[in-house]
């Protein structure tokens, strides 16, 4: 059966971190739908450089579906817009209830999963700046963290979102798919391949 990933965007996403998880799920097959937590529900998406993304469908007609991981970019003003939205907090609260994977990468698990204490236990990174707002008990030196006590995957910022994308494959879809993909990418040295 195909993993499905909801791959939430906000006006000021970081479009690196958006497109490249996007991008990748795809490579591995994983079935991605794109959802706008834009305040008014618009499709287009204008991201943090200018780059403008066409979302699949408003959060609220696709919330309720079922999910395997849920995934949120950073860019400052996309993740307090996540921060913001009422709806996609409590869908990431039963993501979390139900097991399944919450993944957040460079401002969203400071501004967004420590904010709302969506995760009272759970090791995690974020964008370096924000350092302090993630509490020290929890806060790792690292490109990419996953806690699998509580399903939690995390990374710092656009330069290690090929290292997110890849490990989120490797939880979905498993260590030889993350292998096959990465093996298309030309990865530069100290990015983990996947490879034997």
């Amino acid at each position: 059966m195909t993993a499905s990933v909801l791959v939430c965007l906000a006006p000021g996403s970081e479009e690196i971190e958006a497109v490249t998880a996007i991008d990748l799920l795809v490579r591995a097959g994983i079935k991605v739908t794109t959802a706008s937590v834009a305040s008014d529900g618009a499709l287009e998406i204008t991201c943090s450089r200018g780059v403008r993304l066409i979302a699949d469908a408003p959060l609220v007609s696709v919330a309720d579906e079922e999910f395997d991981a849920v995934v949120l970019p950073g860019g400052m003003r996309g993740a307090e817009c996540f921060r913001d939205s009422p709806l996609l907090v409590e869908r990431l609260r039963q993501t979390h209830q139900e097991g399944k994977i919450v993944a957040a990468i460079c401002a969203s698990p400071a501004v967004v999963l420590e904010y709302h204490k969506l995760f009272p236990v759970g090791n995690m990174t974020g964008y370096p700046t924000l350092k302090e707002r993630i509490s020290a008990d929890k806060w790792q030196e690292k490109r990419v963290v996953y806690d699998p006590r509580v399903n939690l995957l995390t990374s710092q910022g656009p330069g290690t979102s090929i290292d997110f994308a890849l490990k989120l494959i490797d939880l979905l879809a498993g260590k030889a798919k993350a292998a096959d993909v990465a093996s298309q990418l030309v990865l530069p040295p100290g990015i983990y391949n996947y490879q034997d």
